[in-house]
């Protein structure tokens, strides 16, 4: 996650403890698709969820001690997610249970389920964060979701969540029939008072794979992109404080910094640096996924690769196994990294970017990301394809 907001103008967030710290220091935030069930069909969905029942979930018993073997291992923040995790009968209970351990619940959910009584249970258990998708506004969020009134029950949700002083993020992914609606979204997020907006690419993965040809191309990326960093500097320069974040492109904390360099260059050297701490791209590093039959994952996008299941070995025993060459490689992936990735000079800012993405277009997880928008000369390439410089130069 690049937090626009905190970089361009400083705005200070709940989760910046987390989001910068010392390389190698802490927990994993982890993800947990505690189930797969789905009221909605979405278009881009990574975990191809679906109405159906899914057999093999984790059970509440067998979930507690998963929640509990978490906490043993320090995990600070534990996000419920799906398909649509509302529908787990026992999702207010797990996530009571986690909170008494002293980790942070964070929902993310569709929205479509949650009525005015459903937003007093959420703040009375104490969840973080409601992070409530809407991809698009009116009936472009309805076709994206696969259920015609997705949109009306989804801001219902946000209202009913923001009236009680429960914190909710607006969640959008960017495609090319989502991007227009990005101007209307920030309207919405000025008249309904929602607190935090995050932005996510696409992540090639799931559905989402399938949907590729909607991606919005690395030649257009850096309007929309920019766009958002506009929109975010005009709120703060008006005093409305809203976090917005843009997720899945590790390229934009590149290009955010670029930008810092030509606009407010006395604050360059403060900017990276947070970037620095923050390390870009952290799958199988400070971001783990755990799916609904309790297999580990690197990230909430690679349900095609399990380190191990929660049910056989605790997650701290799979999560620090370097033994598996994913893991390892993830944990130390700049002598893998192939292409432009591999001799970018700002490596240390990105990371290698989505390895998902890269595995889903070439076919090898440490090939370059297809969805860099960077230019040659902002990579730090030579002519020819030769890198030059390092880190911060030029």
């Amino acid at each position: 996650m690049i937090s626009v907001s905190k970089l361009l103008c400083g705005m200070a967030a709940t989760g910046d403890a987390l989001r910068y710290r010392v390389a190698g220091d802490g927990r994993p935030i982890v993800v947990w698709n505690c189930t797969r069930q789905c009221n909605l069909r979405c278009i881009h969905c990574y975990a191809d969820a679906d109405s159906r029942d899914y057999p093999g979930e984790l059970s509440t018993q067998e979930a507690k001690s998963f929640i509990a073997d978490l906490a043993d291992f320090g995990v600070p923040v534990l996000l419920f997610s799906g398909g649509e995790p509302l529908l787990r009968e026992d999702i207010f209970d797990l996530a009571a249970f986690a909170k008494g351990l002293g980790i942070r619940p964070v929902l993310s959910t569709n929205g479509t389920l949650i009525t005015e009584e459903i937003a007093r249970r959420i703040q009375a258990i104490g969840f973080g964060e409601v992070g409530i998708s809407l991809d698009g506004i009116g009936e472009v969020n309805d076709r994206f979701r696969g259920q015609k009134g997705a949109y009306e029950a989804a801001l219902r949700a946000i209202r009913n969540c923001v009236r009680l002083g429960q914190k909710v993020s607006l969640r959008l992914t960017i495609t090319r029939s989502t991007a227009e609606a990005i101007p209307a979204i920030f309207q919405l997020i000025e008249q309904e008072n929602i607190p935090r907006a995050c932005f996510y690419h696409l992540a090639y993965a799931g559905r989402g794979g399938k949907i590729r040809a909607q991606d919005v191309q690395p030649q257009e990326i850096r309007a929309i992109v920019d766009l958002i960093f506009d929109r975010t500097v005009d709120m703060h320069r008006r005093g409305l404080e809203k976090e917005v974040l843009t997720v899945d492109n590790h390229a934009d904390a590149v290009y955010l910094y670029l930008r810092v360099k030509r606009e407010q260059p006395e604050r360059a050297d403060e900017v990276l640096e947070l970037l620095r701490l923050n390390g870009g791209n952290n799958s199988g590093i400070r971001i783990a996924a755990v799916d609904n039959l309790g297999e580990v994952h690197a990230d909430q996008f690679w349900w095609h690769y399990s380190f191990g299941n929660v049910r056989q070995r605790k997650f701290a025993d799979i999560w620090l196994d370097t033994s598996d060459p994913l893991m390892a490689g993830l944990k130390d992936r700049k002598r893998l990294l192939k292409g432009r990735c591999g001799r970018c000079k700002h490596i240390d800012l990105c990371k290698g970017n989505l390895r998902v993405r890269a595995e889903a277009v070439y076919g090898d997880v440490w090939a370059e990301d297809p969805a860099c928008y960077l230019s040659d000369e902002e990579i730090g390439m030579k002519a020819g394809g030769e890198p030059e410089g390092g880190l911060g130069d030029g």
